[in-house]
């Protein structure tokens, strides 16, 4: 769309919530603040007087241009005399399409001369549940990515005692479309970009309110994309992309639920240089553990009859059980050796002693096994990683 003057980049901002009473952009007929091709009539303030004159000499609709303008959103009639309080100025935010049917009201001259489109990326709007106990901004756009261009009226208004010129705007709202019933039966009216409604709903040269104007004002029919954000939109001051972003995107850090879904994905595999998988991140499953026994011992063990503590002491081969071994007169220079006595077989039954508070040896083990490694609690990979 043709652009002939647009204003400097520190009069407007990019913001990601944006509420009544900031400067946004606005896309008209470069006219004078009285309006395309008239004056004000009955409302027309004398204290414009000269000022306006000079304006509809530039204003030629022959050869019509078009601008770029920052207003403020909350329409304020010419004919107001003092700056309105924020109440009364969120009361003329939105102007319904049924109220401009008629040649009444305070539309009536603005939707004659003063016709504007509103250029924003998208909009929100609350779904109320629990009988509007909870509220739940919802963001909506256009599906194919394109900026959104509503239709709306705009007024310049002179306050008293001040030669400040003061520019605001409202934008018109429809029905519903099928898309956003379940939203709010009222929605923006959304007019196709460089599209013949456009060009309609600016032409300077129309300065009055026909049926081919009003059939303008109609639920949009193209596809839009609507989804659920975060709360803090709904705080006036607050600013940040995250606002745009679904709460359920996985893209959006502050969802709780995305921290849940991400310790559930899969691991991923890897393969490295050499061809052989391994876990992208995570511990590695520890492999079966190899058995530190010999298996080469085949002595068989046998149960014996009485407790090891009366065990038998072993006895020189050529040696009977109960036989005193007799001295080697062959050697009489030798001192006596002294031989361990043998415990004999009787048949009377010898008291068993109290081993319950001994430890018991193995009969086939002399407690010689594997040394423990001074750490108990190591995991037994530590040993094999050694």
């Amino acid at each position: 769309m043709q652009v002939d003057e647009a204003p400097e980049d520190e009069e407007t901002r990019a913001t990601y919530n944006f509420a009544p009473g900031y400067h946004g952009l606005v896309y008209r007929a470069d006219v004078p603040p009285s309006g395309a091709g008239g004056s004000h009539n009955e409302h027309n303030s004398e204290r414009q007087g000269d000022e306006e004159r000079i304006d509809k000499n530039v204003d030629n609709v022959e050869d019509p241009k078009f601008k770029l303008q920052a207003m403020k959103w909350g329409l304020i009639p010419f004919w107001t005399k003092r700056n309105p309080d924020y109440g009364s100025m969120m009361k003329t935010i939105n102007a319904r399409d049924d109220s401009l049917a008629e040649n009444r009201g305070m539309w009536t001259s603005m939707k004659k001369t003063k016709r504007c489109i509103v250029v924003a990326e998208g909009f929100y709007e609350w779904l109320k549940k629990n009988g509007g106990r909870e509220k739940l901004p919802h963001f909506v756009k256009r599906k194919d990515g394109q900026l959104m261009l509503f239709a709306g009226l705009w007024d310049c208004v002179n306050y008293e005692d001040s030669e400040e010129r003061n520019w605001t705007y409202t934008i018109i709202t429809t029905d519903s479309n099928k898309q956003l019933n379940f939203l709010h039966d009222r929605m923006p009216v959304i007019l196709e970009n460089s599209s013949e409604a456009v060009r309609k709903w600016l032409d300077p040269k129309r300065t009055e309110w026909t049926l081919e104007l009003r059939s303008l004002l109609k639920p949009f029919q193209g596809e839009l994309e609507c989804y659920q954000v975060s709360k803090d939109v709904g705080k006036v001051g607050n600013d940040s992309s995250s606002f745009v972003v679904p709460i359920s995107s996985s893209e959006n850090k502050n969802n709780i639920a995305n921290f849940f879904a991400n310790a559930k994905e899969p691991k991923r595999v890897e393969k490295d240089t050499s061809g052989e998988k391994h876990p992208a991140s995570g511990p590695t499953k520890a492999e079966p553990i190899p058995q530190s026994v010999k298996t080469d011992d085949n002595r068989a063990t046998v149960n014996a009859p009485r407790s090891e503590d009366n065990a038998p002491m072993p006895v020189a081969p050529d040696q009977k059980l109960g036989e005193k071994r007799s001295h080697d007169k062959s050697t009489p220079d030798s001192p006596p050796k002294k031989l361990q006595k043998v415990a004999k077989s009787s048949p009377t039954k010898s008291p068993v002693k109290n081993v319950s508070d001994k430890k018991l040896r193995s009969a086939t083990s002399n407690n010689t096994g594997p040394a423990k490694s001074k750490g108990q609690n190591q995991k037994i990979t530590n040993f094999f990683a050694k």
